[in-house]
């Protein structure tokens, strides 16, 4: 009489480990871009807290601030977004009125890397990266 064997065949292993393999393969590129995503919704909300800090020192001072003017004034870039995006001002004072862009750079080893820059100018105006 022959006893009964208790377990998993190779077989039957190797066909769950090709089932998780498909899966990881699916689901991880699908999980890096919810990161990129999640990133650059940081990142875009940064830059609308900055252009409304800009609009509220327009008030103020009769001007926009530089980027040392708003690091001074009190505005602290957060972690999340500092590790990936590296940022600027640049004012036009020349014309009137005057104008400024907000630009976000990612960074070349955040997981930002190669998304390319999130720029806003004081009119409004997006790049299309948003």
């Amino acid at each position: 009489m022959r006893r009964k064997s208790w377990g998993f065949t190779l077989i039957e292993l190797m066909m769950v480990v090709a089932i998780i393999g498909i899966l990881a393969g699916v689901a991880f590129p699908a999980y890096k871009y919810q990161i990129r995503k999640g990133g650059r919704a940081a990142a875009e909300a940064q830059i609308m807290d900055i252009a409304n800090r800009q609009q509220q020192y327009l008030l103020a001072n009769r001007s926009y601030a530089t980027k040392d003017q708003l690091t001074t004034n009190g505005y602290v870039m957060p972690t999340d977004v500092s590790k990936n995006y590296t940022w600027d001002v640049t004012l036009n004072s020349s014309g009137a009125p005057p104008t400024y862009t907000i630009t976000f750079t990612p960074t070349s080893t955040g997981v930002m890397s190669g998304d390319g820059n999130l720029t806003l100018n004081s009119v409004g105006t997006k790049s299309s990266n948003w």
